[in-house]
């Protein structure tokens, strides 16, 4: 079985290094932190390489060790809710400089790109996988594992409000709880709570708002004029694209945010039955079927979300 090769390759080496995906989710931060911890519970000598991660995530353990790029060679590398390597956040390329590299993943697109590769597209959420797998492997899911593994789950769930959540989410965060885990305070910190910079973002790519297709899609966008005016942090506009998600009669809402290298991050959501990473993939990005992105550097803003709509329209009922 693929783990029982994956736990003997960890077993064997001594140097590891841990990536997640560039603009880390919660699921990302959680999944990459509890296999961390994980990895310095069995004695190894392991890098946590994570560039950049929003203000919201600094309470979870193990966060001040942190580092921002690879440094020198590595026997393993193992990559978290990564769908492709392109998205890897790895300055350095350390992961596929690595003597062996690995991944666990449940996004739908995933390419299979490393040497060990673990992908559940069922699972709705990378922590939740990781959480089993740690058990399969007779690894200790220690209470500060619990916490970062439980923030995965309640961030890519959307606060156990999306339809991937299972019967088996549930038993398993009860596990986490009988740890001693605060739930409520996790949901706060990472779901609730806003900066004040993070809601005058919000308010504005809001007041934006645009609706196509006989008002199914619903589109928005900020630019980085935009962030540096209200002097926002990073992932600060994180949750824009719920906005038009959460409107009645919309199916796939867009929000698009300029990036420093050109051109714009798309975010993309659908309600019922649009499979937005397919319309993603047209683009070279990806993700899950109501929940995906891409980046696209070639046009103007109006150019880009023309291009969008267009393909969302052929998916529309």
């Amino acid at each position: 079985m693929i783990l029982d090769e994956m736990i003997k390759k960890i077993q064997e080496s001594k140097r590891i290094v841990v990536f997640a995906h560039v603009n880390p989710d919660g699921d990302a931060m959680g999944s990459s932190l509890g296999m961390y911890l994980a990895l310095k519970g069995l004695n190894k000598d392991v890098d946590l390489v994570i560039p950049e991660y929003a203000k919201c995530f600094e309470f979870l353990p193990g966060i001040d060790e942190i580092k921002k790029e690879g440094t020198g060679k590595y026997d393993l590398a193992i990559a978290l809710d990564c769908a492709s390597q392109q998205r890897l956040a790895d300055p350095t390329s350390a992961f596929p400089n690595s003597d062996a590299n690995m991944q666990i993943d449940h996004h739908v697109s995933n390419s299979m790109y490393a040497d060990f590769n673990y992908v559940d597209p069922v699972s709705p959420a990378c922590a939740q996988i990781l959480i089993k797998v740690l058990n399969y492997w007779n690894i200790e899911v220690t209470k500060d594992i619990g916490k970062c593994l439980l923030t995965g789950i309640i961030t890519d769930t959307g606060g156990f409000a999306y339809e991937g959540v299972s019967a088996e989410t549930f038993e398993i965060v009860a596990g986490l709880l009988n740890k001693g885990i605060n739930i409520s305070n996790i949901y706060k910190k990472v779901l609730q709570t806003r900066t004040k910079e993070k809601f005058e973002l919000i308010k504005l790519a809001t007041n934006r708002l645009e609706f196509y297709q006989n008002d199914k899609v619903a589109f928005t966008y900020i630019t980085l004029d935009d962030e540096k005016r209200l002097n926002t942090g990073f992932g600060d506009y994180e949750g824009c694209v719920e906005i038009g998600r959460d409107i009645e009669g919309v199916e796939v809402s867009v929000f698009m945010r300029e990036v420093a290298t050109g051109g714009f991050k798309v975010s993309m959501r659908s309600n019922e039955y649009v499979n937005v990473s397919d319309i993603c993939l047209m683009f070279g990005g990806g993700g899950h079927v109501k929940a995906a992105g891409c980046t696209i550097t070639t046009g103007t803003l109006e150019q880009i979300r023309d291009k969008i709509i267009n393909q969302i329209k052929l998916y529309l009922k």
